[in-house]
């Protein structure tokens, strides 16, 4: 039953890719635009429905991914929009030369990456990002959320596949999954790399590794978001205190929350001890090397091996003293998930070194973590943030969806 349903699926898919190929983005934003009214025309009817997820989820540490009030709502239509005023991803000539002794003219040109299956926890506004971005990109998406976000997830997957539908564009473009036997990801995985291109997981570590183990096709996703910051000793103490404030205290559940703050040994008392009185202040809870713990004369919890490799995504923090830059990318370099690491420095050089010298997906310098992000990139969202070597790196937006093929144009041409 369950294969039979997902070969359906899979079927409808490559079909409803095919029809796409020949819709203009003129239409495509158009139907962009209609899931716009939609979503305020329907506001109540979605929030009842969320509503019904929150008061049935078992989890209360994912309530605050449910949530999907009016100013959810209204942050999803904007970010909708800034999808719509991107230009066409498609058809975009990313290069172009001549062959002479062949008279050939080659061209690199952007083509869609096909049918991507999204697998997702918790957070509804992923169903209407990951809706648009593949339908402007001109993909099309199989949707598998969360049981804890059903009913949020059906009625915004209704809405966009209406919109489909409204314009006379195939609504299979975009498929949500209602079955909800847990053994649906695993064939999904599994069973479908002739329906599927392209899996990309959103959730937490065991999702991606189930997801990573399993997947017959290319999977685009982080693990784990273990982002560090590092304050140096020629920080702006001022400037240091806010970065790692927000960086840790923003938004504690997202990927690309600071969970290890190292500092340089140099300036422990100047730097560091008043930025750990502000993490205080705020409510974090704090493990640190015993360095760092004479400070506060041994009153503060002592970080164990493992606290250098945890995510918490809540109100922690591990703090450790490191000597000088180098340390400090060595520590990011053990223990690190390739994800989103951060320098505080006024020293343009140490600041060089720490950008270069970093495997991660996304280096920064001055900033805070939680910039990790494709909207804040200018991406106009985010599919998610893929720490692969092999591209997409980073945050995938609308380009990154894209591939390429060669256009080869000749002139009677032939190979002698």
């Amino acid at each position: 039953m369950i294969k039979k349903y997902l070969r359906d699926i899979g079927i409808k898919s490559k079909i409803a890719f095919n029809s796409l190929s020949q819709i203009n983005i003129k239409k495509r934003n158009k139907v962009l635009e209609t899931y716009i009214k939609e979503l305020s025309k329907n506001k109540k009817k979605i929030i009842k429905e969320n509503i019904k997820d929150i008061k049935s989820c078992k989890r209360k540490d994912l309530v605050d991914r449910l949530i999907l009030n009016e100013k959810k709502i209204n942050e999803i239509r904007s970010s909708i929009y800034k999808i719509v005023r991107f230009k066409d991803p498609l058809g975009q000539t990313i290069e172009k030369w001549n062959m002479p002794n062949s008279k050939l003219t080659i061209s690199r040109v952007t083509v869609p990456l096909g049918v991507i299956g999204i697998i997702y926890e918790s957070r509804p506004n992923v169903t209407c990002d990951v809706s648009s971005i593949c339908l402007k990109s001109g993909n099309v998406a199989i949707l598998r959320g969360g049981t804890e976000a059903f009913r949020s997830n059906k009625i915004l997957a209704d809405l966009f596949r209406d919109s489909l539908t409204k314009n006379n564009v195939n609504k299979n473009c975009i498929q949500f999954i209602e079955n909800k036997n847990r053994k649906i990801v695993d064939q999904l995985l599994s069973k479908m790399s002739d329906y599927i291109d392209v899996i990309v997981p959103r959730g937490g570590k065991n999702l991606v590794k189930k997801v990573k183990n399993l997947s017959k096709v290319n999977v685009i996703g982080h693990l784990e978001g273990n982002c560090h910051v590092y304050v140096d000793k020629d920080a702006n103490l001022d400037m240091a205190k806010k970065i790692v404030l927000n960086a840790k205290m923003r938004r504690t559940s997202i990927c690309g929350a600071a969970e290890t703050l190292l500092i340089d040994v140099k300036c422990l008392k100047s730097h560091g001890y008043p930025i750990i009185q502000n993490l205080l202040i705020s409510g974090c809870e704090i493990v640190v090397d015993s360095k760092i713990n004479s400070l506060f004369r041994n009153k503060l919890k002592l970080a164990k091996e493992v606290d250098w490799k945890t995510e918490y995504l809540k109100p922690k923090i591990s703090v450790k003293s490191v000597n000088g830059v180098k340390d400090a990318v060595s520590h990011v370099i053990k223990y690190g998930t390739m994800h989103t690491d951060s320098i505080i420095t006024d020293n343009k050089k140490t600041a060089e070194f720490f950008l270069n010298q970093i495997n991660s997906a996304i280096a920064m310098h001055n900033a805070s973590t939680q910039f990790a992000d494709g909207g804040e990139f200018g991406f106009g969202g985010e599919i998610g943030i893929s720490t692969n070597k092999m591209p997409p790196r980073g945050p995938v937006g609308l380009n990154q969806l894209t591939s390429y093929k060669y256009i080869v144009k000749g002139r009677g041409s032939i190979r002698s």
